[in-house]
């Protein structure tokens, strides 16, 4: 059976091989013409005004300028073949892990053996700047804040956060779907943008209309680009 690693080398090098053919056959087709034209114009030229030695030069330019940007187009488009490979290759490892991805959702639960100790989702907030207080309130499904966490001065980056799935009276809240409001200021008070983060569980990857696709049940379908945390 064939590894991952076998089907991307293979991969790159049919995508490498098929970019060389096109790029060597448009090339061979770009010369012929030029070589025709060249010729048919130095038939016919005027014997007494020939073509002047500058001119022909400069359309030797042109082709070879000509080339050359084919010869660019074609490696961009191997380069981007590549990465295709490498990046289904890296999606690929990530199945069966938990990643923190842009959302706000959080799902508590009981636990299985102790039906009075709730388990929540892991969720998290993604800093793009130092911030002197971070706050976190949970809200229940008809909007009610149940829960605020201060979480004082935090660093820029990706903060991994986890709730006991109680409220700010210490009881526990009841078991289904939550939404988390994240709200940042600096040291001057002035707001810091953040950006809550939820959990999922990546089951699969697939290509779409929108690229590659991992698929992490019920936190939806996200890009590869989206994963802000691999846990």
């Amino acid at each position: 059976m064939a590894s991952v690693s076998d089907i991307g080398n293979s991969d790159q090098a049919a995508a490498l091989a098929s970019a060389s053919q096109r790029s060597d056959s448009l090339m061979g087709d770009t010369e012929d013409r030029f070589l025709t034209l060249l010729v048919t114009q130095l038939r016919n030229q005027d014997p007494l005004d020939p073509m002047d030695n500058a001119e022909v030069t400069s359309q030797i330019a042109q082709l070879s300028t000509v080339n050359g940007i084919n010869k660019l187009n074609e490696t961009l488009l191997a380069l981007s073949g590549q990465m295709d490979v490498s990046q289904s290759m890296q999606a690929a490892n990530l199945i069966g892990k938990g990643v923190l991805v842009p959302g706000e959702k959080v799902a508590l639960g009981s636990h299985p053996e102790d039906p009075d100790t709730k388990i929540a989702t892991p969720f998290g907030v993604d800093l793009v700047a130092p911030a002197e207080n971070v706050v976190v309130t949970i809200h229940d499904a008809s909007g009610k804040a149940i829960r605020k966490m201060e979480l004082g001065p935090q660093a820029e980056g990706v903060l991994e956060l986890d709730w006991d799935g109680k409220g700010d009276g210490g009881s526990s809240a009841n078991d289904g779907a939550y939404t988390i409001e994240v709200a940042a200021t600096n040291e001057d008070g002035e707001s810091v943008p953040a950006q809550a983060l939820k959990y999922g569980e990546v089951s699969s990857v697939a290509y779409s209309s929108n690229g590659l696709m991992l698929d992490l049940g019920l936190a939806g379908e996200h890009q590869l680009l989206d994963i802000r945390k691999i846990m």
